[in-house]
C-alpha cells in the first residue's frame, strides 16, 4: 500500500527541525506537517499543565491535518506529556527520548553518559530512566537554559555560546562521560560549538537519527510508507515566523519556502 498521508512533527521551535532533517535523509519519500510552538518557547521554565495544553492542542491540529503518525520532536514534551498523550492518539505516536536512550549506550565506551536538556527535562528524569533500564550506566545531566534562546536567534557561534557551553558541560566532562546526549533537539544545532569544547575523546549523540529508525521500523509495520521518490513538507508555527523562517533555511538548505501561523483559541 502506498499511504501518502503526511507525519506530523513537532517542537516548541526549530529545534525539530533537526528531526526533518534525519527524515529528508533516510524517508525522502515521505510528506510531513511541522508544527513550531514558537509563541511558547522556551519550554523548559513551563509547567506540566501549560506543556500539556500545548501538546493537547497541537496533536489536535496534526490529526485534524490527516497525518498517519506523529513525531514528537522535542526532548520536554517527549519526557513529560507523551506517556499520557499516546494512550489516547489514534496513529502511531512517538518521541525522541527512547532512541536517544539506545544511541547513547550503544556508543559509551566507558559506560559514563551525560545528558544536556532542559530544565524540564532534567527534572524529570526520562532520558536516565531509560539508560539505566539498559544495563549498568551513570548517567550525569545538565540543564542549558540559554541554549534554546540562542538558537532560536540564530547565535551558533561567538563568545556567549562558549561560554554557555563551558559553565554547563564542564561539570559533565569533570565526571569522566565519553558519551554526551543532545537530549533538546534544538542542541544539534550547537554541535559544533559542542564538540569543539569536548574534544573528540566525546561521542555526541542526536536523538533525531535513531528516531526516524524507529519510524520507518513503524511505517513499515502499520504498512503505511509513502513510495515516492520525493515527498513535500508544510511548515506551521504559532508564534514569530520570521526567526523560524532564518533558522529552518539555514539547516535544510533553503526548502522552506512558506510558514503558515497558526493561533489556537
Amino acid at each position: 500500500m502506498n499511504d501518502t498521508r503526511p507525519i506530523g512533527i513537532f517542537d516548541s521551535g526549530v529545534g525539530g527541525l533537526t528531526v526533518v532533517k534525519s527524515l529528508l535523509e533516510q524517508l525522502p519519500g515521505e510528506n510531513f506537517i511541522y508544527f513550531g510552538d514558537t509563541a511558547h518557547l522556551p519550554y523548559g521554565n513551563k509547567s506540566q499543565a501549560e506543556l500539556f495544553q500545548y501538546a493537547q492542542d497541537i496533536v489536535e491540529f496534526l490529526l485534524q491535518q490527516d497525518v498517519k503518525a506523529i513525531v514528537v520532536a522535542c526532548g520536554t514534551h517527549s519526557s513529560i506529556t507523551l506517556p499520557d498523550i499516546e494512550k489516547n492518539c489514534p496513529v502511531p505516536i512517538m518521541g525522541v527520548v527512547k532512541a536517544g536512550a539506545v544511541s547513547a549506550v550503544k556508543a559509551t565506551r566507558n559506560g559514563k553518559i551525560g545528558i544536556i536538556a532542559t530544565q524540564a527535562s532534567v527534572n524529570n528524569g526520562s532520558y536516565r530512566k531509560h539508560i539505566v533500564s539498559l544495563g549498568d550506566y551513570q548517567v550525569f545531566a545538565s540543564a542549558c537554559p540559554r541554549f534554546v534562546p540562542l538558537v532560536e536567534a540564530g547565535i551558533f557561534s561567538g563568545a556567549e555560546l562558549e561560554t554557555a557551553v563551558k559553565e554547563y558541560i564542564s561539570p559533565l566532562l569533570e565526571q569522566g562521560i565519553d558519551t554526551l546526549v543532545l537530549g533538546c533537539t534544538h542542541y544539534p544545532f550547537l554541535a559544533d560549538a559542542i564538540a569543539s569544547f569536548t574534544g573528540a575523546e566525546v561521542t555526541l549523540v542526536d536523538p533525531a537519527v535513531g528516531t526516524i529508525q524507529e519510524l520507518a521500523a513503524i511505517l513499515n509495520q502499520n504498512n503505511i510508507k509513502n513510495l515516492a521518490a520525493q515527498g513535500y513538507g508544510r511548515f506551521y508555527v504559532s508564534g514569530n515566523d520570521q526567526s523560524f523562517f532564518q533558522a529552518g533555511s539555514l539547516l535544510l538548505n533553503n526548502m522552506i519556502q512558506q510558514v503558515e501561523k497558526i493561533c489556537f483559541d
